[in-house]
């Protein structure tokens, strides 16, 4: 067979059934093969490689599977850098096929040549540049075990079209697929055995003389789906669980035990509870810059007790007093067998009295709270909320009540606006049987928006939520507090009519500039197919609590 068809056998042969790309010179042979493979794998084209790669990323996020993409050479590649580094940032596993020119043109500044094994050294977990098709297999197979041992992550494999088009013979019964040929776990049991009890032991011991004990969960337990060990581990030792941005889900938000989103933009009740524990207990969380704010202050009163796969995140940000490295569920699962059950009830009705009731929106505000929580009794239960990055990411966190699972998919570590409408297609694609939202604001959704042709083409049922505010919310509000009300380049009064916009693309639009109005569109919404729905409202409404860039948890602004 030749080398273009060698790489979707071997595509199949792990179990993918769908994959984005979008076609060029360089990757003409893996479409022509994929000609020949409709019926088992759907290709979706997107209308650029960045969207495609976001895409990939979404359907990695909520099915827990690899997402698979191919791009071109040249500006193909380099359109995808972005995707690649959003997925690198939040630990998501891909697999990104990117054509190459031939061998013997390699470095002589072929045309649509770019090194981009050198350009994602720094934001891939690994990547290939393949240079006999004898290698491939190997190399496929490699890729997707490297995307999803340990620290998740995307792998790129540069395969050369001269390859793509020779022959080799090669009994595809000989390919053993990655999920069958995996390293050996590292099982936190076999790990330096008798340390790690001991280790288990000294971190049951700290959490049973604890008396403000916060359990600080991140986006690691939805990587490895361990909700219910989390949830179990909460309620036996009765303590709060605070959740990162990229943690929301990790816990269902209606538990008593969930207090939601701490750091920058956490609630009043999750930043002080933090700031006056004893006990961190991380799980599955970096303790980025977001959330620590003054890495000084930072509960400073507490001892850490840090467990986490990635042994590079161990004291990285804030010293811990215990490290556990290691598989999330072993951990947990160790952990639970150690520690006896406690009751914080007191430590609980401490943290209420943190609640900030002074400054609480009006009912009948069109104000983003009370949107959101109107799509969120619209939409109700089995919901994904995806979002691009602003204002309109932080209302979503702060006001959706999420579900236990893959339920908040956003871009975290990176920050990319334009992420939202890849993610949100990929995340349906992904999970067909979700209802999947994108809430969204006007700046970072035209920086993607072209993505609407995807979403018509394919007939991808995603409701649009676009909170327009004529602005590039977060900057404008950051130089409201900190430059002065100096609003330089971040007021955006340009003539987009993004109804039209969806219209033209044969999707349904409404726009609402009130509660009624957006009742009675909620009222008559159908989610059978794509959607949008604009929601106009103030420029001058900012996200609080806030907390100031490197300052102390404890000084919020709430209003």
């Amino acid at each position: 067979m030749q080398g273009a068809n060698l790489i979707v056998e071997c595509l199949i042969k792990e179990g993918v059934t769908t994959m984005f790309g979008y076609p060029g010179g360089t990757v003409i042979p893996i479409y022509d093969a994929l000609y020949d493979y409709t019926d088992k794998i759907k290709h979706v084209r997107t209308s650029h490689e960045q969207g495609a790669v976001h895409a990939a990323d979404g359907y990695s996020r909520s099915s827990g599977k690899t997402g698979v993409c191919v791009i071109t050479s040249g500006p193909g590649a380099t359109n995808a850098v972005t995707g690649i580094a959003t997925a690198y940032m939040d630990s998501s596993p891909l697999v990104v096929i990117s054509g190459q020119v031939g061998t013997s043109l390699l470095g002589k500044d072929t045309f649509q040549e770019i090194d981009i094994t050198g350009v994602t050294y720094s934001i891939t977990k690994h990547n290939f540049l393949v240079r006999d098709l004898k290698e491939l297999p190997n190399i496929i197979r490699d890729a997707f075990i490297i995307a999803n041992e340990g620290r998740k992550g995307p792998v790129l494999i540069d395969v050369p079209k001269n390859l793509q088009v020779a022959e080799i013979d090669y009994n595809m019964d000989d390919y053993i697929p990655s999920n069958q040929n995996k390293k050996v776990k590292d099982k936190f049991e076999i790990r330096e055995e008798n340390e790690t009890k001991s280790k288990l032991q000294a971190a049951a011991d700290l959490i049973k003389e604890s008396k403000k004990p916060v359990i600080y969960a991140g986006g690691g337990v939805k990587s490895v789906d361990q909700y219910e060990l989390l949830k179990e581990f909460a309620e036996k030792i009765n303590t709060p669980v605070l959740n990162t941005l990229m943690g929301l889900g990790g816990i269902d938000r209606k538990n008593p035990l969930s207090f939601g989103l701490v750091g920058m933009h956490g609630s009043r009740e999750a930043n002080l509870a933090i700031s006056n524990a004893d006990l961190v207990i991380s799980v599955g969380a970096r303790f980025s810059d977001r959330v620590i704010g003054n890495k000084d202050e930072f509960a400073k009163n507490a001892k850490v007790i840090q467990i986490d796969i990635d042994s590079s995140e161990i004291s990285k940000n804030i010293p811990a007093e215990i490290a556990l490295v290691g598989d999330l569920g072993d951990v947990l699962e160790g952990l639970l067998e150690k520690v006896e059950p406690k009751d914080n009830s007191a430590w609980l009705d401490e943290i209420e009295t943190f609640k900030d009731n002074e400054h609480v929106v009006d009912k009948d505000a069109f104000h983003p709270k009370n949107i959101i929580e109107a799509f969120n009794k619209k939409l109700g239960s089995n919901t994904t909320v995806v979002t691009d990055v602003g204002q309109h990411q932080m209302w979503a966190a702060q006001y959706w009540k999420f579900e236990q699972g893959r339920t908040y998919i956003t871009s975290g570590g990176l920050g990319t606006m334009g992420f939202g409408l890849g993610g949100a297609m990929g995340t349906k694609l992904g999970t067909p049987d979700k209802k999947v939202v994108l809430v969204t604001g006007d700046g970072s959704f035209k920086m993607n928006c072209n993505e609407l042709a995807t979403v018509a083409t394919y007939n991808i049922p995603v409701v649009i939520l676009l909170l327009n505010n004529n602005a590039l919310g977060m900057v404008r509000q950051w130089q409201n507090l900190f430059s002065n009300k100096r609003y330089s380049e971040t007021d955006i009064y340009d003539k987009t009519d993004y109804i039209m916009l969806a219209n033209a693309y044969g999707i349904e639009g409404h726009k609402a500039e009130s509660l009624d109005e957006l009742n009675s569109i909620l009222e008559n919404l159908t989610l059978d197919k794509p959607v949008l729905v604009e929601c106009q409202i103030d420029h001058d409404i900012n996200v609080y609590p806030i907390v100031p860039p490197n300052d102390n948890l404890l000084n919020l602004i709430c209003n």
